[in-house]
């Protein structure tokens, strides 16, 4: 109900509008629309990982480097084929970084022969580098 300031003469027409019917109007088209919602069925499940001990700190990557002349080195020391193997099997359960550092002018079948051999074992962190 709003104040009028003047007297309204009968058969004028009112300056105002009515705003209530309005309202309704809205307050029943917003029922309609929570009711006709449909309820959140598909929840959505996360499996939150449980605070555990803090993991060991990664340790120094393995670095096998191959030189154009043939050589192969475990961490800078020269090591053949087969102890390559040998080391290779020696390390894979650790599950360690390995980073495989060639030269140049290094022989492709050989990079290809040192990564088919760390696949073998199981190594799934590899990298290659070049090298000098």
């Amino acid at each position: 109900m709003a104040m009028t300031a003047s007297v309204a003469r009968e058969g004028e027409p009112q300056s105002e509008i009515n705003t209530t019917p309005l309202i309704d109007v809205m307050l029943v088209l917003l029922i309609m629309l929570i009711v006709s919602l449909p309820p959140q069925r598909d929840i959505v499940s996360l499996d939150l990982p449980q605070k555990t001990q803090a993991p060991p700190p990664p340790a120094q990557p393995i670095r096998i480097a191959l030189s154009d002349d043939g050589l192969t080195s475990w961490n800078g020391v020269g090591i053949s084929r087969a102890e390559l193997e040998t080391k290779l099997d020696a390390v894979a359960a650790s599950q360690p970084e390995v980073m495989i550092q060639a030269t140049r002018l290094v022989r492709y079948s050989n990079v290809i022969a040192v990564l088919a051999s760390v696949q073998r074992h199981g190594i799934t962190r590899v990298g290659v580098v070049q090298g000098a």
